[in-house]
């Protein structure tokens, strides 16, 4: 029988037939030295109570051998790959006990399988973008490589080619930087160094960046707000998303249209809006633009490659602060970060 297999149950239960035996004995050789005969009614007390007492060890330790096994094919289970798998643990006891710690060591372990599972996804799905990102500039370089090496090539359109090939490595570098700004925010390897910053200074430094391409694109970049506003933060992590919004902003805008960047101080936060009256977004896609390398099936524009906004969202998140988008189609959109005002305690 199972319960045997045991060499601790059975050495338990060979102790308990001895001392059961010695105690049965010594009643005997007491009845026969008082009486000079054997109690026949204590051997059958003593008989009657032995056997009782083996049965009682004996179911119990079979219910417990039952448990042990049904315990050793759950976790067997739980091995084979089978992230549901738990031992019954609902009674009181030391073993049930044990089987709700082995149930929480699994918990974790499954838990620990599934984000294994989602980062070789994440890392699959990621490196499958980063190689389509990088084919439309590394074969448009390809493309001008050959035709600059094309003996009929007039100067004038070797630096044409040469400056189309320098847009094409700008591409692949900001793709490259921003995945690693990314990267690094993710992994939490950022130590931001936060003080208070003046919110203008910040905003009139990326619209200087953005001058010459605005005044070359005919579009206006209006800047409106408060120049005592300040902001708890990292001035160069906070410039990093404000430019990519406003980056954005005139990706999407046309010839004439305006981006206005606005920035004020409320009872509980501060917040800075980027505000353009372009194309729009299309509804489908508000819950969408902030996944990394996400490209609009409704969009015509192409100069973005995916990872400006998500980055801007993850810099707001670090700041503990949050992002919203606005949107009408042929109006504009408006991106809008709340940034809480620390409290003094």
């Amino acid at each position: 029988m199972k319960v045997f297999a045991n060499r601790e149950i059975r050495n338990l239960f060979q102790a308990v037939l001895a001392v059961w035996a010695v105690a049965l004995a010594l009643t005997q050789g007491v009845a026969w030295h008082t009486t000079h005969a054997f109690s026949f009614g204590s051997l059958f007390v003593f008989l009657l109570l032995g056997g009782c007492l083996w049965g009682v060890l004996f179911r119990y330790f079979q219910r417990q051998s039952a448990l042990l096994e049904q315990a050793v094919q759950q976790i067997q289970s739980c091995l084979d790959g089978n992230p549901d798998a738990r031992l019954d643990c609902d009674r009181e006891g030391e073993l049930y006990r044990l089987f709700h710690s082995v149930n929480a060591l699994a918990a974790v372990l499954s838990a620990h399988a599934d984000n294994e599972q989602r980062e070789k996804r994440f890392l699959k799905n990621t490196i499958a973008d980063i190689s389509h990102q990088l084919k439309t500039p590394l074969a448009a370089l390809n493309i001008y490589n050959g035709l600059l090496q094309d003996e009929v090539v007039s100067p004038s359109e070797v630096k044409e080619f040469a400056d189309l090939s320098e847009q094409e490595l700008d591409r692949i570098e900001t793709l490259v930087q921003n995945l690693l700004k990314i990267t690094r925010l993710d992994a939490g390897s950022v130590v931001l160094e936060k003080k208070n910053e003046n919110v203008a200074e910040m905003v009139q430094d990326i619209a200087r960046q953005y001058h010459y391409r605005a005044e070359q694109e005919q579009k206006k970049l209006v800047l409106s707000g408060s120049e005592a506003v300040t902001l708890w933060c990292d001035r160069d992590w906070m410039q990093e998303a404000v430019d990519n919004l406003v980056k954005n902003a005139l990706d999407h805008t046309k010839s004439g249209d305006t981006i206005q960047v606005e920035w004020n101080a409320l009872p509980s936060m501060v917040q800075i809006k980027v505000r353009d009256n372009g194309s729009g977004i299309h509804p489908e896609d508000l819950y969408h633009i902030f996944k990394r390398f996400y490209r609009s099936r409704f969009s015509q524009d192409t100069q973005g490659i995916g990872l400006g906004l998500p980055l801007a969202k993850a810099v707001v998140e670090a700041h503990h602060g949050t992002i919203e988008v606005g949107s009408e189609l042929g109006k504009g959109t408006t991106f809008t970060l709340n940034f809480p005002i620390p409290t003094k305690l």
